[in-house]
């Protein structure tokens, strides 16, 4: 038998913390007289293992139904993959937000680098697309990004099982998400064919935009916020009225996004 402060020694934890589990009848003393709690050598196991499966982000109510219950070797393996489930969710946001951090910098660091004098008032011709679309809360690339990205994925497949071939990627917007209303977002490419139902994607004209505020936006679209705030002061400084949310046309897309190079395309009026 072990006193408790030897136990803890023995399984690297803290005595209270061996006090804890007993309150919580997760790892009870073998022996308790007088006070004084007493463990065997066997306990080492169960200390072990509570140590091991806390290690792994389950909480102590968690650990004792896997201790006590007679959980089956079966039932643990579901309770892992799930555990494992949960974990790679929370990398997953953990990357993203470790992204939007970076995309911030990038912003803040490039603040005052590019001029509205880039700005260039023309008509935008009507263009013929295959596209995919969705709806999405808000107009920040964050909230863009993850939504439009799996539809150029699945609109490239559809593309490639029908043969159609594709010409420059076309995104487009529609709504300003105002009172809760839903934005529609598009993911597009140039087409020469006519609707059909067999595609699996919907082939649409994007009309003419008579006058267009523009604005050719260099890398990744994870920091194209940055270009539509220059193209915004441009818009309000000189008189004009957004008429429609922007289009945004890829004209070179390498396999590096910070090479792409994007034109916005905004509908305006003068006031």
């Amino acid at each position: 038998m072990f006193t408790i402060g030897e136990f803890a020694t023995l399984g690297r934890v803290s005595v209270r913390m061996l006090r804890h589990y007993d309150t919580l009848g997760l790892l009870v003393p073998a022996r308790a007289t007088s006070g004084y709690r007493h463990y065997a050598a066997g306990q080492l196991h169960d200390l072990n293992r509570i140590t091991a499966l806390k290690g792994l982000g389950f909480s102590l109510a968690q650990v004792k139904t896997i201790l006590h219950d007679d959980v089956s070797p079966d039932e643990l393996r579901g309770m892992l993959r799930l555990r494992r489930a949960e974990l790679d969710a929370r990398i997953a946001q953990d990357h993203a937000r470790l992204n939007a951090v970076e995309v911030r910098l990038r912003m803040l660091e490039s603040e005052g680098t590019m001029s509205s004098d880039d700005v260039v008032l023309k008509t935008v011709d009507a263009v013929r697309v295959a596209a995919l679309t969705t709806n999405v809360s808000a107009y920040e690339s964050s909230v863009i990004g993850p939504a439009i990205q799996p539809l150029y994925q699945r609109l490239c497949e559809r593309l490639e099982a029908t043969g159609v071939r594709p010409g420059p990627g076309v995104s487009y917007y529609d709504g300003t998400g105002e009172d809760g209303q839903p934005i529609r977002i598009g993911a597009a490419f140039r087409v020469d064919v006519g609707p059909d139902p067999s595609f699996g994607f919907e082939v649409v004209d994007l009309p003419t935009i008579p006058t267009a505020a523009t604005l050719i936006h260099r890398g990744s679209l994870d920091t194209v916020d940055d270009s539509y705030q220059v193209l915004a002061a441009w818009i309000a400084d000189h008189g004009h009225r957004p008429l429609a949310h922007s289009r945004e046309v890829t004209l070179e897309f390498p396999d590096d996004p910070d090479q792409w190079v994007t034109e916005i395309q905004m509908s305006v009026t003068s006031t």
